[in-house]
């Protein structure tokens, strides 16, 4: 009896053992980036300066990431816009980079950097809580710095970037170190996972490490390099 209906549910696009959707690994970890008033000056004051090793060896990361002239990157979690013209740069007229945001602040920040600037070849997009945006097949490199730890639902927003990673292609995460007592008591409360964890994840989700890049000037952060399996 039962299997009369499933020709029924496979023509409404369900399934009879569909799975339960991803619950939120840490509630309200974006609320301050989805405030309507938020202040975006203070992000760059506090992204952009010389006391974040992130902004100081913004031009090694962008070495290690790979990029070549033609090349599609996508920026998870762009910001304020750091790496945009590193990146446009190294991709060149015929590449294009993808600045992906979830902050509706940040994303009118971009465009107006965008504007601003004059980024020909950058593509600014706003992604959801657990989807990038990103077209299937569409990049060579897929860039996520201290983010991956905002990402609310990482089995949903992790398939996302699976499937708009092209073959052969390549995802560059850098986040937090979290080693309790070498940490900052800060890091560990606001960083859920550390770098053994995420990796555990990321395999889980599909991943397979290639590498720990090793970048002499980031001591709070690491820096995997990944691919599609």
């Amino acid at each position: 009896m039962r299997m009369r209906f499933l020709p029924f549910l496979l023509a409404l696009g369900l399934s009879a053992c569909a799975a339960p959707p991803e619950e939120s690994v840490k509630p309200g970890i974006n609320d301050s980036f989805l405030n309507p008033e938020l202040d975006v000056d203070s992000y760059v004051a506090r992204f952009e300066v010389e006391s974040r090793e992130i902004y100081v060896e913004r031009k090694g990361l962008t070495a290690a990431v790979g990029l070549e002239a033609g090349m599609a990157v996508a920026d998870i979690g762009a910001g304020t816009g750091l790496f945009e013209p590193l990146f446009a740069e190294a991709v060149g007229e015929t590449g294009l980079v993808y600045a992906v945001d979830i902050s509706p602040g940040m994303i009118d920040h971009l465009n107006e950097r965008k504007q601003n600037e004059g980024w020909e070849n950058v593509e600014i997009v706003q992604c959801s809580e657990d989807e990038t945006g990103l077209t299937s097949r569409s990049v060579d490199r897929v860039f996520i710095c201290d983010t991956y730890h905002h990402f609310e639902y990482p089995r949903a927003t992790m398939r996302s970037i699976r499937s708009a990673l092209r073959k052969g292609g390549e995802l560059i995460i850098v986040d937090f170190e979290r080693i309790p007592g070498v940490t900052r008591q800060w890091l560990l409360e606001h960083v859920r996972a550390g770098k053994e964890e995420v990796i555990g994840e990321l395999q889980d989700f599909g991943f397979e490490l290639i590498e720990e890049i090793k970048l002499p000037g980031l001591r709070e952060n690491y820096i995997l390099r990944l691919r599609r399996r």
